[in-house]
């Protein structure tokens, strides 16, 4: 009897994203390239990708392009038999969805959106022959719309406690018909989600965005019926396990989304199941592009960068003067470090330096180096904002960003 099973858990790709202006297309393509391979060489059954799929609600061409050639090499049994795609917080679900009935008749399943009915997300998965081989929850990023209904005079604790309540109620449903639909065979239930749990791990300067206002609903492991065999989740790009259990994942990105990334080691999740009980590996994903932050005093940048010059590779640099002495041509010097070489600068910040300072020694900030988080954050420094506001004021940030997510969702459907 065939009950060995082979899923390939990955998340955040994130195609279209640029960095400080620059393209990283040629990224994007050489880590779809790598891992059409990979799951060739794996013999992988199913690929599962996690959300953020895309950067933003209305991709590129050249992203679209990348998705869609990525699908038509890998679907339909060329390299694996069964691709479930769930959307994030920073895809349109419309978008998504509207190649749908097209996609499925090549064994490509797309939720962008919450289903009305609940079944709709649950899939029965067969093998080439008809059996039955998994069954999947592909529940896409809840957004607050989906999960509430909105009352006057709501406090923040209501709303979180609204969320999870949905949360907890979307999950044991969807849970609930994957064991009807298993009727007593022995093959794995996989659930997908796109959400931010209870313990998750980020780093300072990821563009991981909170989902919700509040605390903001994270999502504590328990809310997880224990009948799902396996939890492939997206939305964080560390790789981690949620609480220590292995069966509970995010894949992470698989390349690093900017420079506070750049000393993680990227992965995919290779799960094996025998049965129902699955083997978790993790596949490193090559560097296709080295980044570095570099950081501390005009010495110790000095010494870095002779390094990274001796090695003689190509860098793309954000160099962070963090120095007590001021230097009006920090630009200048570091531009003269690395001319001639194969590392290429895109940022250079004085970090200790106060917005007032950082204008009359003109260091320079064009407004597309930057991310909404960044420029909140220089305004609260450049009007002295103190740290017990601070607090509530990005709160308030955080909840008229995620309004201005579901306006854009909207008006993309």
């Amino acid at each position: 009897m065939w009950r060995m099973l082979t899923l390939l858990h990955t998340s955040d790709w994130h195609l279209g994203r640029a960095l400080y202006g620059r393209s990283r297309d040629d990224e994007f393509a050489a880590f779809l390239d790598w891992l059409a391979e990979t799951m060739r060489r794996e013999r992988v059954d199913v690929l599962e990708v996690a959300g953020d799929i895309f950067d933003t609600t209305t991709p590129t061409h050249r992203a679209q392009a990348l998705y869609y050639g990525f699908l038509r090499r890998v679907a339909a049994g060329a390299v694996c038999r069964h691709v479930v795609i769930v959307a994030g917080n920073h895809d349109s679900p419309s978008f998504l969805d509207a190649p749908g009935e097209l996609l499925s008749a090549l064994d490509v399943h797309v939720v962008g959106r919450k289903r009305d009915d609940p079944a709709d997300e649950v899939l029965l998965l067969e093998n080439a022959d008809g059996a039955a081989v998994a069954i999947v929850c592909a529940v896409p990023y809840l957004r607050d719309r989906d999960l509430r209904e909105v009352e006057p005079g709501e406090s923040i604790a209501d709303k979180e406690a609204k969320l999870l309540q949905g949360l907890c109620a979307h999950y044991a449903r969807v849970a609930e018909i994957a064991g009807e639909k298993r009727a007593g065979r022995d093959i794995p239930v996989v659930a997908m989600g796109h959400l931010f749990t209870d313990g998750g791990k980020t780093v300072d300067g990821d563009g991981v965005r909170e989902l919700y206002v509040g605390s903001l609903a994270h999502v504590p492991a328990e809310l997880f019926p224990p009948t799902l065999d396996y939890l492939a989740l997206g939305h964080l790009h560390l790789p981690q396990t949620v609480r220590g259990a292995e069966r509970i994942r995010y894949s992470g990105s698989p390349l690093a989304m900017g420079f506070a990334e750049a000393a993680q080691e990227k992965s995919v999740c290779r799960v094996v199941f025998e049965g129902r009980a699955p083997t978790v590996t993790r596949i490193p994903v090559p560097v296709f592009r080295r980044l570095a932050r570099v950081e501390g005093d005009w010495a110790r940048i000095e010494r870095v960068l002779a390094g990274l010059k001796a090695d003689g590779s190509a860098w793309w640099l954000e160099v962070d003067y963090s120095g007590e002495e001021t230097l009006g041509d920090l630009r200048q010097r570091v531009d003269e470090l690395v001319a001639g070489t194969r590392l290429e600068v895109l940022r250079v910040r004085a970090s200790r330096l106060t917005a007032r300072l950082i204008a009359a020694q003109r260091f320079e900030e064009a407004l597309e180096d930057l991310g909404v988080e960044d420029v909140f954050e220089r305004c609260l420094d450049a009007n002295r904002i103190p740290g017990a506001e601070r607090a509530e004021l990005r709160r308030a940030h955080a909840e008229a960003c995620l309004a201005l997510d579901e306006e854009d969702g909207a008006r993309t459907e």
